[in-house]
């Protein structure tokens, strides 16, 4: 008697594919593997379920169309075809006959391999075949998602983009992005430890089993921390030099750059110890919430700053280049309220994935401006001297700027816990963190003082508009540096909203479903963007001295009270020499010293 196929048709599949998972897919590891085409087993397991000609009487031609079902399984019956005519030709009768099964890997896995893109490409018949289809779409959505961009140098600066979604160790992606089926890459024994469990732990332990099978090189940890302390602030320097004198900024940068590398380090080794992963959540298990607040706040305030001092950088860049080039005579507010159009929307952005091509280029900008500032102050010292006459070995008016703005550059701290956390070698992180600090600070040092040399007490706050404004080159580079904040800003912004939304709206308010909380935390964000324009507007007449008030009072803390006070209470119990303890609290009291008076100077000078 015929099988009825319209009701088993779910099982064969369901069978089929839980054969060739369970034959194919090592238990309790994580994979991004997908299957292209059915292999022996499944072909096998299908054959069982369907109606042969045998089954029916000789006089009667064997017509699938007319079982019952017959028009949704008639793709069953001509794979098997597919597969018979493909075991006569092999000399094999009788005997269903698979193609061979191929599996699609991962970019990062093939570049390493082979060294180019895999052939993902699914014939007619393989997507005919059961679960064809649903086979071909994991393959090509596994190739768009952020693991598989095909360059080495946009996979690499994707990584350095995904970790501010886990700025200074927080998670802040977004559930309402997310879709846990569309988590494929973890193993089949994890999710079935998953069953029952509420979303948010769910989404937790996949986001770790995504991150635990992206784990980064040795070299890829150095470039990410490159990338995450030379930015803009750099431009900031040369007049930062002029307000403290060139022997005293030369010093502070380097005392600076010792005492940052020790703060980062025993931050690491706190975090270690605790095993807590977020800078906040560090605090917090330490201190307890107070402290967990004064850290979240210090790093919206210095984003915030951040966003602020880079906002007026491209206003002024953009007068200037529009002034020179196209003679367009315009204030400062009005190129606030440009960028403001662009922030608007950008800020909206709820996936960090989909600003890796803006923040890509911005970077990219970045480099080319600065290679030209060493190039271009370099031949200014060669053909017109250096103008010592001008410079000062140290200000006495000036130079607690300085160290705001010395501060201010070193900004990368929000990154280092999700670097050290994404290297598949952690136990190198402090050597890899030793050389960039080591050679980030030759970069500000060099570039500190050969601006300074060039002009002397003519350095402007911005370095680039001491550059001639007639030429070609340095209204390009102006341009580019201009577009380079424009299009990483909403980048810098990303931290501070996700910040701040998780402190106002519950926890389990996601706009995925419900219209009006999105809504709610759209006009949230719009006023955030608002407020930083504000900000921006109010410092555009003295920048350096709104970079120094900002290095001084949001970014000090960071570095330089906070991580020696929680390493100082997580190691206070005999686990530390009591020398090392000693230092931390030295630090401590010295950064605290330290940001009262220069926030109180810059303030102070800004009024005067």
């Amino acid at each position: 008697m015929p099988v009825n196929l319209l009701n088993t048709r779910s099982s064969v599949t369901d069978d089929a594919s839980r054969s060739v998972t369970h034959s194919r897919r090592p238990s309790g590891v994580a994979s991004n593997i997908v299957a292209i085409s059915p292999e022996q087993q499944m072909a096998d397991v299908v054959s069982r379920h369907l109606v042969n000609p045998s089954d029916k009487p000789s006089s009667d031609s064997f017509n699938p169309l007319q079982l019952q079902g017959g028009d949704i399984t008639r793709e069953l019956y001509r794979w098997q075809d597919h597969n018979q005519e493909a075991a006569v030709s092999d000399n094999q009768p009788g005997r269903l006959e698979a193609p061979r099964h191929r599996r699609s890997i991962s970019f990062s896995g093939s570049v390493r391999s082979h060294g180019s893109i895999p052939n993902t490409e699914m014939s007619a018949e393989q997507i005919r075949a059961p679960q064809g289809f649903r086979r071909s779409f994991l393959v090509q959505k596994s190739l768009q998602e952020g693991g598989h961009i095909p360059t080495f140098v946009a996979r690499n600066f994707f990584e350095f983009l995904t970790l501010y979604g886990h700025f200074a160790g927080q998670d802040l992606s977004e559930d309402e992005d997310e879709d846990i089926d569309q988590d494929q890459d973890v193993a089949e024994d994890e999710e079935t430890a998953l069953v029952g469990e509420s979303p948010a732990k769910r989404r937790a332990a996949l986001r770790a089993a995504r991150r635990e099978s992206h784990k980064s090189s040795t070299f890829k940890a150095v470039l990410l921390l490159v990338k995450s302390f030379v930015g803009t602030g750099v431009l900031f320097l040369p007049r930062a030099f002029h307000n403290g004198g060139w022997a005293f900024s030369t010093f502070c940068l380097l005392l600076c750059g010792i005492v940052s590398y020790y703060c980062f380090v025993i931050l690491i080794s706190t975090k270690n110890k605790l095993n807590v992963k977020g800078y906040g959540d560090l605090g917090g298990s330490v201190y307890g919430h107070k402290m967990e607040l004064a850290i979240l706040g210090s790093i919206v305030l210095s984003q915030i700053g951040f966003v602020a001092a880079y906002a007026v950088f491209t206003a002024t860049n953009l007068q200037v280049f529009f002034a020179n080039v196209f003679h367009w005579e315009y204030s400062l507010t009005f190129w606030l309220l440009v960028q403001l159009a662009l922030y608007l929307p950008l800020s909206l952005t709820r996936n960090i994935a989909k600003l890796s091509g803006t923040a890509l280029l911005a970077d990219l900008f970045i480099l080319l401006g600065l290679l030209y500032v060493y190039y271009y102050c370099g031949q200014f010292v060669v053909h017109h001297g250096i103008a010592s006459e001008s410079m000062l070995v140290f200000n006495k008016n000036d130079w607690t700027l300085f160290i705001g703005t010395a501060i201010f550059t070193y900004e990368g701290i929000g990154l280092l816990i999700p670097i050290q956390e994404s290297m598949k070698h952690p136990e190198k992180f402090n050597k890899c963190l030793f050389g960039v600090m080591a050679s980030v600070t030759i970069i500000f040092v060099m570039c500190g003082l050969l601006c300074y040399s060039a002009f002397g007490d003519r350095v402007k706050i911005v370095i680039l508009l001491n550059f001639p404004r007639d030429s070609a080159m340095t209204a390009t580079v102006q341009l580019l540096y201009a577009l380079a904040i424009l299009l990483s800003t909403p980048l810098q912004l990303f931290p501070t909203i996700r910040i701040l939304e998780t402190s106002i709206f519950p926890k389990n308010a996601s706009g995925k479903y419900n219209p009006r909380v999105k809504w709610l935390k759209n006009y949230f964000r719009v006023a955030v963007v608002l407020a930083n324009m504000g900000i921006a507007w109010l410092g555009a007449n003295d920048l350096d001295k709104f970079v120094s008030l900002v290095g001084s009072f949001a970014c000090i803390p960071l570095i330089y009270i906070y991580p020696p006070l929680l390493h100082y209470k997580a190691f206070s119990k005999g686990e530390a020499p009591k020398s090392l303890l000693a230092i931390d609290l030295a630090i401590a009291i010295f950064g605290t010293c330290v940001m009262t008076y220069t926030t109180y100077q810059a303030v102070y000078l800004w009024f005067v």
